[in-house]
């Protein structure tokens, strides 16, 4: 169960944008169950299985049937959910969105995602991510928008010896294009707030897994190839660290920082960053194991090198998260993983 906090407002009206995303989904669903008004946004691209993100959507009251392009839908299960089918490329029609809706806040997270597919495809990213981050800026920007939160990566950390990575941390030397790509949206951000005094609270996530997850991350490609039988591929022979976070813990900390607007720092932004972390990284052979004992199954091993765009380790230092808003992610990984393949084994 999550424990969010309660609204401070009477009533505010929130855009989600990637909101048939994994973590996009959870936001929306928590945002409209304790009161809030949301407007979820997506395109539903192909990157992975549109069916996942229909499944989603169905979960929040929007059925596939009803979508039009670029139309706003009611939920049938939560009067005060609505989503459009659109793109964050086409400023226009985003505009159009902001000024007819009259938004309160935003929470971004939207982004074309993956490390390994940034290598093949870049300009998929540089639409996306950087683009599409721009017009949110200068939407959020023109419509007297009182806090825009987005997600940033524990990727702009790269290959940073440094442990627990901090915000205050160089992030000067990304190893993946996806990576570039957030490290840009911090510093877009950071202008737009020194210019335009527009608050910004950027997101660093740490290996985020739980129910409805993306299927091409580990958890969901161990669990389909453990319980087929097929080998698994361990990467850099199983020598890699993740801090992994459930999604329960980033959705309280997404909602968290939302309802808490920065105030000016001493350069005269209201600009922050925080990472978002279990701070306890795991080894890649441990959770693992930890989905073996959840499945009752033993898992075959293919051990391979470290693949281009990858970190050997993770670790979030969450102190100023802390700090902040008075929250630090905590989920044991057993509890998370036993969670995640309790879902599961109920999906289809």
């Amino acid at each position: 169960m999550i424990l969010l906090a309660q609204v401070v407002n009477s009533k505010q009206k929130i855009l989600v944008t990637g909101a048939a995303g994994f973590i996009g989904f959870h936001v929306s669903k928590a945002l409209v169950e304790r009161g809030d008004e949301v407007i979820g946004l997506d395109n539903i691209n192909d990157y992975y299985d549109v069916n996942l993100k229909f499944a989603r959507l169905n979960e929040l009251g929007i059925s596939r049937e009803k979508i039009i392009e670029q139309e706003l839908l009611i939920s049938e299960k939560f009067s005060q959910f609505k989503f459009i089918k659109q793109d964050i490329t086409d400023l226009k029609k985003l505009e159009e969105l902001f000024l007819n809706e009259k938004i309160d806040k935003v929470i971004h997270l939207a982004a074309q995602a993956g490390v390994r597919y940034s290598i093949e495809n870049p300009h998929a990213y540089v639409q996306s991510n950087l683009v599409g981050f721009v017009n949110i800026l200068e939407c959020c920007r023109h419509n007297n928008i009182r806090h825009l939160v987005y997600a940033s990566s524990s990727s702009v950390y790269g290959n940073n010896k440094k442990v627990p990575f901090s915000e205050e941390d160089r992030v000067d030397y990304p190893v993946s294009l996806y990576a570039a790509t957030k490290k840009s949206n911090e510093l877009m951000a950071y202008t737009y707030s020194h210019l335009y005094q527009l608050p910004t609270t950027g997101l660093r996530f740490f290996t985020v897994y739980g129910p409805w997850g993306r299927p091409d991350m580990a958890p969901m490609l161990f669990a389909n190839a453990i319980t087929k039988g097929e080998p698994i591929k361990v990467f850099n022979n199983g020598e890699m660290e993740r801090d992994f976070t459930y999604i329960n813990d980033i959705v309280e900390g997404v909602v968290r920082v939302s309802d808490n607007t920065p105030t000016n720092n001493d350069d005269n932004t209201c600009y922050r960053l925080f990472n978002v972390g279990n701070s306890k990284p795991v080894k890649l052979l441990d959770f693992i194991s930890q989905m073996e004992i959840a499945l009752g199954k033993k898992a075959i091993k293919e051990m391979c090198p470290m693949q281009e765009g990858d970190v050997v380790h993770t670790y979030a230092d969450t102190s100023s998260l802390e700090h902040a808003i008075n929250y630090k992610p905590g989920t044991l990984l057993r509890r998370g993983v036993e969670k995640f393949i309790e879902w599961y084994k109920t999906v289809d």
